[in-house]
Protein backbone atom coordinates (compact mmCIF):
# COMPACT_ATOMS: atom_id res chain seq x y z
CA UNK A 1 0.00 0.00 0.00
CA UNK A 2 3.05 2.27 0.84
CA UNK A 3 3.83 2.59 -2.63
CA UNK A 4 0.43 3.68 -3.64
CA UNK A 5 1.09 6.62 -1.61
CA UNK A 6 1.95 10.43 -3.06
CA UNK A 7 4.17 10.90 -0.34
CA UNK A 8 6.25 7.91 -1.29
CA UNK A 9 6.33 8.09 -4.43
CA UNK A 10 9.66 7.50 -6.08
CA UNK A 11 11.04 5.27 -3.57
CA UNK A 12 12.94 2.23 -4.60
CA UNK A 13 11.61 -1.16 -3.49
CA UNK A 14 14.31 -1.10 -0.94
CA UNK A 15 13.56 2.10 0.66
CA UNK A 16 10.00 0.76 0.67
CA UNK A 17 10.54 -2.52 2.83
CA UNK A 18 13.24 -0.13 5.24
CA UNK A 19 9.89 2.02 5.69
CA UNK A 20 7.51 -0.81 6.81
CA UNK A 21 10.00 -2.68 9.27
CA UNK A 22 10.08 0.69 11.12
CA UNK A 23 6.11 1.13 10.90
CA UNK A 24 3.84 0.64 13.75
CA UNK A 25 0.55 -0.89 12.81
CA UNK A 26 -2.64 0.04 15.10
CA UNK A 27 -6.37 -0.44 15.50
CA UNK A 28 -9.06 2.39 17.18
CA UNK A 29 -12.15 2.34 17.61
CA UNK A 30 -14.72 5.16 16.21
CA UNK A 31 -14.32 8.40 18.04
CA UNK A 32 -10.55 7.38 19.25
CA UNK A 33 -8.33 11.20 19.68
CA UNK A 34 -5.11 10.16 18.16
CA UNK A 35 -3.85 13.18 19.58
CA UNK A 36 -4.61 16.61 20.82
CA UNK A 37 -4.63 20.16 20.14
CA UNK A 38 -1.20 21.45 21.84
CA UNK A 39 -0.27 18.21 22.14
CA UNK A 40 4.11 17.58 22.11
CA UNK A 41 4.21 14.31 19.46
CA UNK A 42 6.32 13.51 16.68
CA UNK A 43 4.86 11.10 14.90
CA UNK A 44 3.99 10.62 10.89
CA UNK A 45 0.89 8.57 10.71
CA UNK A 46 -0.40 7.46 7.84
CA UNK A 47 -4.43 5.66 7.36
CA UNK A 48 -4.70 2.14 5.76
CA UNK A 49 -8.68 1.92 6.61
CA UNK A 50 -11.10 4.11 7.84
CA UNK A 51 -10.93 7.83 8.31
CA UNK A 52 -9.98 10.87 10.13
CA UNK A 53 -11.23 13.70 11.29
CA UNK A 54 -8.86 16.84 11.93
CA UNK A 55 -10.54 19.55 14.03
CA UNK A 56 -9.73 22.78 15.71
CA UNK A 57 -11.97 24.53 18.58
CA UNK A 58 -12.51 28.25 18.27
CA UNK A 59 -12.49 30.59 21.30
CA UNK A 60 -16.03 29.38 22.04
CA UNK A 61 -15.25 26.32 22.19
CA UNK A 62 -16.99 25.27 19.37
CA UNK A 63 -15.19 22.16 17.00
CA UNK A 64 -14.56 23.66 13.22
CA UNK A 65 -13.37 20.51 10.62
CA UNK A 66 -10.11 21.44 8.99
CA UNK A 67 -11.06 18.02 6.86
CA UNK A 68 -11.83 14.38 7.08
CA UNK A 69 -8.74 12.22 5.74
CA UNK A 70 -9.36 8.88 4.14
CA UNK A 71 -7.41 5.31 3.19
CA UNK A 72 -4.04 6.68 1.80
CA UNK A 73 -3.88 9.64 3.09
CA UNK A 74 -1.71 10.68 6.19
CA UNK A 75 -1.72 13.76 8.69
CA UNK A 76 1.15 14.57 11.79
CA UNK A 77 3.73 15.16 8.73
CA UNK A 78 4.39 19.00 9.89
CA UNK A 79 5.67 17.31 13.40
CA UNK A 80 8.68 15.97 11.17
CA UNK A 81 9.83 19.22 10.04
CA UNK A 82 9.67 21.17 13.83
CA UNK A 83 9.12 20.69 17.21
CA UNK A 84 5.95 22.48 17.80
CA UNK A 85 2.88 21.25 19.53
CA UNK A 86 0.33 20.04 17.26
CA UNK A 87 -1.93 22.74 15.87
CA UNK A 88 -5.14 20.99 15.61
CA UNK A 89 -6.87 17.59 17.06
CA UNK A 90 -7.19 13.78 14.97
CA UNK A 91 -9.61 11.77 16.21
CA UNK A 92 -11.22 8.15 14.09
CA UNK A 93 -14.53 9.12 12.59
CA UNK A 94 -15.21 5.60 12.69
CA UNK A 95 -13.15 2.29 13.35
CA UNK A 96 -9.78 3.28 11.59
CA UNK A 97 -6.15 1.61 11.19
CA UNK A 98 -2.63 3.26 10.87
CA UNK A 99 0.72 3.16 10.16
CA UNK A 100 2.94 5.32 13.14
CA UNK A 101 5.87 6.53 12.17
CA UNK A 102 8.30 7.92 14.94
CA UNK A 103 10.19 10.67 13.65
CA UNK A 104 13.54 9.40 14.81
CA UNK A 105 13.07 6.28 12.66
CA UNK A 106 11.46 8.29 9.35
CA UNK A 107 13.97 11.08 9.38
CA UNK A 108 16.93 8.53 9.54
CA UNK A 109 15.52 6.58 5.98
CA UNK A 110 14.91 9.29 4.34
CA UNK A 111 17.44 11.73 5.69
CA UNK A 112 19.24 12.46 2.03
CA UNK A 113 15.80 11.53 0.03
CA UNK A 114 13.57 13.61 -2.10
CA UNK A 115 10.63 12.70 0.06
CA UNK A 116 11.24 16.10 1.73
CA UNK A 117 10.41 17.90 -1.15
CA UNK A 118 6.98 15.73 -1.20
CA UNK A 119 6.40 16.55 2.52
CA UNK A 120 6.52 20.59 1.65
CA UNK A 121 4.59 20.00 -1.25
CA UNK A 122 1.86 18.55 0.68
CA UNK A 123 1.93 20.90 3.41
CA UNK A 124 1.67 23.69 0.44
CA UNK A 125 -1.63 22.29 -0.75
CA UNK A 126 -3.13 21.99 2.79
CA UNK A 127 -1.91 25.74 2.95
CA UNK A 128 -4.09 26.50 -0.19
CA UNK A 129 -6.69 24.67 1.23
CA UNK A 130 -7.09 26.64 4.48
CA UNK A 131 -6.74 30.03 2.82
CA UNK A 132 -9.37 29.05 0.67
CA UNK A 133 -11.55 27.81 3.80
CA UNK A 134 -10.67 31.16 5.46
CA UNK A 135 -11.94 33.11 2.29
CA UNK A 136 -15.13 30.93 1.99
CA UNK A 137 -16.12 31.80 5.62
CA UNK A 138 -15.22 35.61 5.28
CA UNK A 139 -16.64 36.12 2.10
CA UNK A 140 -19.87 33.80 1.47
CA UNK A 141 -23.07 33.40 3.32
CA UNK A 142 -23.81 30.13 5.23
CA UNK A 143 -25.93 28.63 1.53
CA UNK A 144 -22.50 30.17 -0.29
CA UNK A 145 -20.21 28.13 1.73
CA UNK A 146 -22.54 25.16 1.87
CA UNK A 147 -22.80 25.21 -2.14
CA UNK A 148 -19.15 25.01 -1.79
CA UNK A 149 -18.51 22.75 0.25
CA UNK A 150 -20.45 19.93 -1.13
CA UNK A 151 -19.35 21.23 -4.59
CA UNK A 152 -15.93 21.04 -3.69
CA UNK A 153 -16.12 17.39 -2.15
CA UNK A 154 -18.43 15.87 -4.45
CA UNK A 155 -16.72 13.30 -7.17
CA UNK A 156 -17.96 12.60 -10.37
CA UNK A 157 -19.86 9.68 -10.99
CA UNK A 158 -22.03 9.87 -14.55
CA UNK A 159 -23.42 12.92 -14.80
CA UNK A 160 -23.79 13.65 -11.21
CA UNK A 161 -21.54 14.44 -8.14
CA UNK A 162 -21.07 12.48 -5.33
CA UNK A 163 -20.29 12.65 -1.88
CA UNK A 164 -18.67 9.70 -0.48
CA UNK A 165 -17.99 10.88 2.66
CA UNK A 166 -21.32 10.34 4.57
CA UNK A 167 -21.73 13.64 6.60
CA UNK A 168 -24.47 14.74 9.40
CA UNK A 169 -25.53 17.86 8.98
CA UNK A 170 -23.49 18.74 12.30
CA UNK A 171 -20.44 17.87 10.70
CA UNK A 172 -21.55 19.57 7.70
CA UNK A 173 -22.14 22.65 10.03
CA UNK A 174 -18.54 22.49 11.65
CA UNK A 175 -17.46 22.57 8.47
CA UNK A 176 -18.58 26.20 7.32
CA UNK A 177 -19.00 27.55 11.01
CA UNK A 178 -22.82 27.30 10.92
CA UNK A 179 -25.27 26.15 13.33
CA UNK A 180 -26.96 22.75 12.09
CA UNK A 181 -30.35 24.01 11.91
CA UNK A 182 -29.14 26.40 9.39
CA UNK A 183 -27.96 23.85 7.41
CA UNK A 184 -30.57 21.28 7.64
CA UNK A 185 -33.11 24.11 6.60
CA UNK A 186 -30.24 24.80 3.40
CA UNK A 187 -30.41 20.79 2.43
CA UNK A 188 -34.16 21.14 3.10
CA UNK A 189 -34.53 23.29 0.48
CA UNK A 190 -31.94 22.12 -2.07
CA UNK A 191 -33.76 18.68 -1.69
CA UNK A 192 -37.21 19.96 -2.24
CA UNK A 193 -35.74 21.47 -5.25
CA UNK A 194 -34.53 18.79 -6.85
CA UNK A 195 -30.55 19.91 -6.51
CA UNK A 196 -29.92 16.98 -4.08
CA UNK A 197 -30.98 14.32 -3.27
CA UNK A 198 -30.00 12.19 0.29
CA UNK A 199 -30.09 8.61 0.86
CA UNK A 200 -28.24 7.00 3.88
CA UNK A 201 -26.41 10.09 4.71
CA UNK A 202 -24.93 10.57 1.39
CA UNK A 203 -25.61 13.03 -0.38
CA UNK A 204 -25.97 13.15 -4.34
CA UNK A 205 -25.80 16.69 -6.31
CA UNK A 206 -28.07 16.07 -9.46
CA UNK A 207 -27.88 19.31 -10.73
CA UNK A 208 -25.88 22.60 -10.65
CA UNK A 209 -26.36 24.18 -7.46
CA UNK A 210 -27.54 27.49 -7.68
CA UNK A 211 -25.48 30.69 -7.00
CA UNK A 212 -26.92 32.19 -4.34
CA UNK A 213 -30.22 30.59 -2.52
Amino acid sequence: MLEKIPLFSGLTEEQIRDLEKVASKKKYPKNTIIFSEGDKTDSLYVITDGKIKVTINDEDGKEIILSILGSGEYFGEMALLDNQPRSACAMTKEPTELLQFAKDDFMQIFSSNPIAFNLLRGLIQRLREANKKIESLALLDVYGRVARLLTHMGKQVDDKLVLEDKLTHQEIANMVGSSREMVSIILKELTNGGYISIENKMITINRKLPYSW
